[in-house]
Order: C-alpha cells, then structure tokens, then sequence
C-alpha cells in the first residue's frame, strides 16, 4: 500500500529545525566539543573522536539510502530521489570517510546522543518530504533552480572536504595541539569547513525547494556559523601572530 503523503508532520519538523537554529543564536554559547571540550565539560565522558563521528552521522545516511532502496532503480530517476541521493553523498562522506579520517579530540558521550537524534529526525524528514511528498515537474533538472543548487551543493562539499584535508595536515597521528591553518579558504577565513558545509546546505535548499530543505540551511548557517564565530575568537586568543585581515565565515565581511 503506497504511503501518503502527509503534510504535518513535514510542517512540524521544519518548524522545529528552525526553533533549534534559533536557540542556537539565542544561547549563543559555543559547542561542546571539540576545541571548547576541555573548558565547557572537562569531566564528561567520552569516545574516540572516530567512533563518535561515525555513530553521529550514520543515521543520516542508512535512513535516507534505506528509503530510496525502495523506490524504482534508475541512474536519472524522478529528480526527489537524485535530490535524496545529494543527501546521501554528503553523509556518506561524512560517515564512511571524514569519521574514519579525523584527527579530532575525543567527544562527549552526551553530544554524541544529541547528534544522533537530531540525525534521526533530519534524515527522516528530508527523506519523507523528498520520497512521498515532493512533486517535481519532468524539466525541473532544466530549471535554474535545481542546476544552480546543485552547482553550489558541489561546490559546497568540494570547499568542506578540502578544508577538512587542510586541518587533518595540521596534525600528526595521535597529537591533539592546535596550529594555525593555511591555505585554501583558510586564507580569507576561520572557518572554511563550516563556510564549504553551508553552501551545500543552501545549494540542497535552492535545488529541492523546499521547507524542510530551507530549514536545515537556516539551521546549518546558524549552527556553523556560530562555531565560525568561536572557533575565530578561539584562534585570536591561542596565536598572537594570527592572520588579522582573516574573517571568521565570510570573506572580507564577517
């Protein structure tokens, strides 16, 4: 029997990825992990910092590729199934991949949990929008919309990735200092991974045109660009020499 679409909970889930983007500014506090671990929950237990990232992500890929393992097989399908499979890249990347490949600090258990539920629930309402409630018409991968979102989604992910590289070459396997990073975006701002991270995410919003898929851009430009913010005061704390023309998200301006 074919699952209908229903629109509430698609409302509700977008609602509530905004009403968490704006906690976030509204708290305003930085994250929990990582460069703020030590100083904010000095004595929380953690996991490896590999095993945590891969437990965090692995939800928002299994709950999408689970749902489009169902549908119809084909390498051009409707566009809200290649739309989920740009979802399903990213977390790929970011489960199978960045996981296995980063050299971060152990992480709290209880911001793991946190992460795996939002992941949850995000994987699923990105999923059941695209799946049963999108309706795209048959030129929308002609559709300005779709080619310059999934322009910017590539572009995106290609900035993450490759910023990602630069602050794993900062370290050597089993060192935990930090170092300034050069190169790439890193040149004109802080945080050029968490930059990389949110075109994406406004690529993905752009080429589904959606609600869920704007709110997790809203989400994301809050979430990230509040650890810009920190991670950049972070830096002008720690080195004395670092860079002052550098921004902490966006280039020349902020």
């Amino acid at each position: 029997m074919p699952v209908l679409c229903q629109q509430s909970p698609v409302l509700a889930g977008s609602a509530a990825l905004a009403a968490l983007g704006l906690l976030v500014l509204y708290l305003a506090e930085p994250s929990g992990y990582g460069k703020h671990s030590e100083t904010l929950m000095p004595a929380a237990i953690r996991l490896p910092a590999r095993a945590a990232w891969f437990l965090q992500e692995l939800p928002s890929f299994v709950v999408p590729a689970g749902i489009l393992a169902g549908q119809p097989r084909s390498l051009f399908g409707p566009p809200a199934t290649v739309l989920l499979g740009l979802f399903c890249a990213h977390y790929f990347h970011r489960t199978f991949v960045y996981s296995l490949l980063t050299r971060g600090r152990p992480f709290p258990v209880v911001f793991l949990f946190r992460g795996f539920a939002f992941c949850v629930g995000n994987g699923l309402l990105q999923s059941y929008y695209l799946v049963y409630c999108a309706e795209y018409p048959a030129e929308w991968y002609t559709d300005i919309r779709f080619s310059l979102g999934v322009f910017l989604f590539i572009l995106g992910m290609g900035i993450n990735i490759h910023s990602d590289y630069i602050l794993r070459r900062l370290r050597k396997p089993g060192e935990t200092t930090y170092r300034i990073p050069q190169g790439g975006l890193f040149t004109y701002v802080s945080g050029a991974n968490f930059l990389g991270e949110i075109i994406e995410w406004i690529g993905y919003a752009l080429a589904t045109w959606s609600l869920p898929g704007l709110a997790f851009a809203f989400f994301s430009l809050c979430f990230l660009g509040q650890r810009a913010f920190h991670h950049h005061r972070f830096y002008l704390k720690m080195f004395e020499d670092y860079p002052k023309s550098r921004k902490a998200l966006i280039p020349f301006i902020f």
